[in-house]
């Protein structure tokens, strides 16, 4: 047992000494991310990669003044692949609702199937791109940056043995379950992985939202196929010129696309859907579950995990992805500065 806290930072040997702390450098393994851990060093822990050498922070001014920047921050990725990918998933919805809406019910000639159809749609629609916007402006729980102080080791009230890891390319210490993000260029609490249709990551504070987006879009998506096979036959015993206020070829590709598109997205968060109700109810993300990680913390599993993300008990507000919205707080927030994560 180590009597002093151990902080792995970097690629050789040697050993810091800095007032009461001893700063370890030992090799770590190249393709892994760092990570908190504790407790003493045994066979069951993972080392976690720092791939560049770093010292503690000399002062508290870094890590003070990138939180206070951050709190001041619109969380955006300025990601290019992420951004088209984003305006690509707002396009294909926004047309789904333009096929659905002015192709197949405006020309009904049903008024009450039209009108449900209509709002049910729509409100679908709205609920599918408001959590998309919730996903993807929110921070997923990203760990301050340059956090690495003396002061801030101080202040974690660490046991004689307990093993923290720095971050490098963020010079973060991290907490347990964290990994760091290439993309997002931070380090991410309960990181389950990054993705590019939402452009951010999906983490501790977001993943409700993400659940909520695949969800809302599985649900459209098999509402637009039922509505494109019933407008389908309909058109096929009545004449196509009826059925549309467009002309029939044209009529018949919107259609279709609008299948593909549907089939495609269905498939996609049907299965997105299921995978993060899983790692929910097993409190097991799913870079944690690829690497096999052999859990050091306590989980909450089943009705504990999903209200751990979703807050609280069972109710409606679970589905609701503006729960928790403080619109005051963000138009204030649109008016501050931005730093590397947003601008206008």
């Amino acid at each position: 047992m180590l009597s002093s806290v151990v902080l792995k930072i970097g690629h050789n040997n040697d050993i810091i000494k800095d007032a009461n702390i001893n700063l370890f450098c030992a090799f770590t393994f190249p393709l892994s991310p760092c990570l908190f851990l504790q407790g003493s060093m045994s066979s069951g822990h993972r080392l976690r990669d720092v791939e560049q050498q770093h010292p503690l922070l000399d002062g508290e001014e870094a890590a003070v003044g990138s939180a206070a920047g951050e709190a001041e921050q619109v969380w955006f990725i300025q990601d290019g692949c992420g951004m088209v990918c984003a305006f690509i998933t707002w396009f294909l919805v926004l047309y789904a609702d333009f096929v659905v809406t002015f192709v197949m019910l405006l020309p009904s000639k049903s008024f009450w199937y039209a009108v449900i159809n209509g709002v049910v749609f729509n409100c679908l629609a709205v609920l599918a791109l408001s959590s998309h916007l919730r996903t993807m402006l929110t921070d997923p729980g990203a760990v301050p940056k340059g956090n690495a102080t003396k002061k801030y080791m101080e202040s974690l009230n660490l046991k004689p043995g307990e093993v923290i890891y720095k971050c490098s390319k963020c010079y973060s210490i991290k907490p347990e379950r964290a990994h760091h993000c290439s993309i997002c260029k931070r380090c991410i609490r309960k990181m389950d992985h990054h993705c590019p249709w939402v452009n951010n990551c999906v983490g501790e504070n977001n993943q409700r939202f993400f659940v909520l987006f695949t969800m809302y879009i599985a649900m459209i998506s098999t509402h637009a196929l039922a509505l494109s096979g019933y407008q389908f036959v309909t058109c096929v015993k009545l004449q196509w010129s009826e059925c549309s206020d467009f002309s029939p070829p044209v009529t018949v590709m919107l259609m279709i696309f609008l299948c593909l598109e549907g089939l495609l997205f269905l498939t996609f968060t049907a299965v997105m859907f299921g995978t993060q109700v899983h790692s929910i109810c097993n409190d097991e993300t799913e870079i944690e579950r690829l690497k096999n990680e052999k859990p050091t913390w306590e989980r909450q599993v089943r009705w504990e995990g999903m209200r751990s993300v979703f807050g609280g008990k069972p109710s409606l507000l679970w589905i609701n992805p503006f729960a928790g919205l403080r619109l005051r707080r963000l138009l204030a927030t649109r008016s501050r500065k931005a730093g590397p994560e947003f601008s206008v």
